[in-house]
């Protein structure tokens, strides 16, 4: 992933794009701490411990837009590595699905510039599709969150595997 982001920076600097600055600049990133489904902007900050936001931050600075996109925390953090390298397993497939269209069909507001519709409108779809219930916490799909996978697979180097 990381060199992924280093490409596309790399190809960035190749063929500048025509931006004002980073603020026309948007990153879509996991985010352990919210629940998982939940959406929420922000401009600038700090990685967090995110390898792939450092990664951006230092070819570009930290000024960039992020859309962080909740999945819920493993409940310690000696599990948070393994963690956010699964994959989602098949019981979180449906919100995970339905957030992705959520996101797609409203992408053009992010455009825009318009980021607080942009949330509010994704909100609003996952809750009236029944993945975020009225308290604003996961309910049915989102609910069950990224810690209770029936099927955990051994990531890549770790000693498991």
């Amino acid at each position: 992933m990381l060199r992924k982001v280093a490409r596309v920076l790399e190809l960035r600097s190749l063929h500048p794009l025509h931006v004002d600055g980073l603020s026309d600049i948007v990153v879509l990133h996991d985010e352990l701490d919210l629940p998982p489904g939940k959406v929420r902007l922000k401009t600038g900050g700090g990685a967090a411990g995110h390898n792939g936001l450092r990664s951006i931050g230092a070819h570009m600075g930290n000024d960039f837009r992020r859309v962080r996109i909740g999945i819920g925390h493993p409940g310690a953090k000696e599990l948070v590595h393994n963690y956010v390298l699964q994959d989602f397993a098949k019981a979180e497939r449906d919100w995970v699905a339905t957030l992705c269209d959520v996101v797609a069909d409203n992408a053009g507001l992010l455009a825009k510039g318009q980021d607080s519709t942009f949330q509010n409108k994704v909100h609003l779809a996952m809750q009236a599709k029944g993945f975020l219930g009225p308290d604003k916490e996961p309910a049915g799909g989102a609910g069950a969150g990224k810690t209770e996978r029936a099927d955990p697979r051994p990531v890549k180097g770790s000693p498991s595997s």
